[in-house]
């Protein structure tokens, strides 16, 4: 199962309580010389609650490569 598929059906929504959400990979330019040029060479994932659309953003590198990433989405999530 993806990284992508594990936060959209642990997802718990901070605001309305709700489960489920909708997620999408999203990329952003940092500063100096790649905002200029428009290098969008940081990327995020976008988890959006989907009762709401509360959005909350993770570093995919803090979560990707985890040997206990169950572990780590049950303390975001509250599983």
């Amino acid at each position: 199962m993806s990284l992508e598929d594990q936060l959209s059906l642990r997802f718990k929504c901070a605001k309305c309580d709700a489960n489920g959400a909708t997620v999408k990979r999203i990329s952003a330019s940092g500063t100096g010389l790649s905002k200029i040029l428009d290098i969008q060479h940081n990327q995020f994932i976008a988890v959006s609650c989907r009762n709401c659309g509360y959005t909350e953003i993770y570093n995919p590198e803090s979560l990707e490569g985890k040997r206990h990433l169950g572990t780590i989405l049950d303390v975001l999530f509250g599983g």
